[in-house]
């Protein structure tokens, strides 16, 4: 599917949707224990990925609806013992999938099989291999090149393991998963500071929702075996800042009458952190905590420094805004942003201008210069990249003429119903 998308005025009232980190980390811990009802969880094509890993393992997840129309999930566990799978796990375009799985597998008696489509196939998985393979396990790439396909057996038995921090904080969020259920538990040292801390942080809080205990340590961090995964009355999956990123924006950029985001209450998600950026650079943006109410309206924008060392996801959002800007927005601590769906960064000094924005692009950072740059309309690809599509479609608002963004389909990842909701905020769209 193309979107083209018409310079337009939004404003209203919008929900964010459920948070993909969360629904990913709740529904794997689900499986982990004996069953769990899940409420409120983002039902897309990654995390419907996750549920099939669960299935895979012995378990099975049920979707339905609360009163209201919020999805929830009834889950019955493989109760912290996988079974080995009887086909590949296909965890598609998910990279949250696959390293989470990856480590539930090293707990499995036998051989697991775990592959993605080519986008996936090509991001860095060598780290937590090795990881499984301190604590016992057998992890190998079939190209032998770190990548999918992965080759997994087990059953691990813990212990101590050293993994780097500056390539992606889902495998430490894997390992500690995996390790509470192992006999000796897993003790993480880190070989670099850790980027995209706050992913952990929510791990460590989905966890302890599910009674197992995880800590950081002076090193790294540590999660003590032999431990049961108990959610109690079940688990409330959050609203997720990542994806109410775009519609802030689309209010920062276009929102006349203000755009006012729901169900956007503070927990420990990194990216709540475009709060502050929307008002460092200038944002008229209010927060009401207790209600969880964020709204912000039409600004005049001023380019600001944002490190992106822990809110990698929200590169593409700031990128946009610089552009809208005036004078220069620049993006730092950036190289781990490299290694998502597609090299974000690439993807954005690409677009950017071909739309017509100034653009700096270095390895570890990106420039945008809105003061030398005049959006207009123009065909950009997706990249097959949910992130850089919402974020270009949100340009698109306040380019002149139209813009027609490649592949929007891929949306389905994070935010399934995005295009539906900036049409009812008034953005003028057309799908094709």
């Amino acid at each position: 599917m193309d979107v083209t998308i018409a310079e337009s005025t939004v404003g209203g009232r919008v929900q964010a949707p459920p948070s993909k980190s969360y629904t990913h980390r709740a529904v794997l811990a689900a499986g982990y224990a004996d069953g769990a009802t899940v409420r409120g969880p983002l039902v897309s094509a990654d995390t419907r990925a996750t549920m099939r890993a669960v299935e895979a393992f012995g378990g099975r997840v049920d979707v339905g609806e609360q009163d209201g129309g919020a999805a929830v999930l009834e889950v019955d566990g493989f109760g912290g013992r996988p079974e080995v799978p009887a086909d590949v796990i296909d965890c598609a375009n998910s990279g949250t999938t696959m390293r989470l799985t990856t480590a539930a597998a090293a707990l499995a008696d036998g051989l697991t099989v775990l592959t993605g489509d080519g986008s996936l196939r090509s991001r860095p998985q060598g780290p937590l291999l090795r990881a499984i393979e301190q604590v016992g396990g057998r992890a190998e790439s079939t190209r032998g090149n770190g990548q999918a396909p992965l080759v997994v057996g087990g059953p691990i038995h813990g212990g101590s393991t050293a993994v780097p921090g500056d390539v992606s904080s889902q495998f430490i969020t894997a390992l500690l998963m995996a390790g509470a259920v192992t006999e000796a538990g897993v003790d993480i040292t880190l070989q670099t500071e850790l980027k995209s801390a706050p992913y952990v942080d929510i791990t460590i809080e989905v966890l302890d929702a599910f009674g197992v205990r995880a800590r950081e340590t002076g090193r790294g961090f540590s999660v003590g075996g032999g431990q049961t995964y108990d959610p109690g009355d079940g688990y409330d999956v959050p609203g997720d800042f990542s994806s109410a990123s775009y519609l802030l924006a689309a209010g920062a950029v276009a929102g006349g009458d203000g755009v006012t985001v729901t169900a956007a209450y503070p927990s420990a998600q990194g990216d709540q952190a475009i709060v502050e950026v929307l008002d460092r650079l200038g944002a008229d943006i209010s927060w009401d905590r207790g209600a969880g109410e964020l709204t912000v309206s039409e600004s005049a924008l001023d380019g600001i420094e944002v490190s992106v060392a822990d809110t990698p996801d929200l590169l593409p959002t700031i990128a946009v805004l610089g552009a809208v800007a005036d004078g220069t927005t620049r993006v730092v601590d950036a190289e781990h942003v490299r290694y998502k769906e597609t090299d974000r960064v690439s993807a954005m000094a690409e677009a950017l201008e071909r739309m017509g924005a100034s653009v700096e692009e270095e390895q570890d950072s990106l420039a945008v210069h809105g003061a030398e740059s005049t959006l207009r309309g123009a065909t950009v690809d997706g990249r097959r990249d949910h992130r850089i599509i919402m974020a270009l479609s949100v340009a698109g608002l306040v380019a002149d003429g139209e813009t027609t963004v490649r592949g929007a389909d891929d949306v389905d990842v994070s935010f399934p119903d995005f295009f539906d909701v900036l049409a009812e905020l008034g953005a003028d769209l057309q799908r094709e």
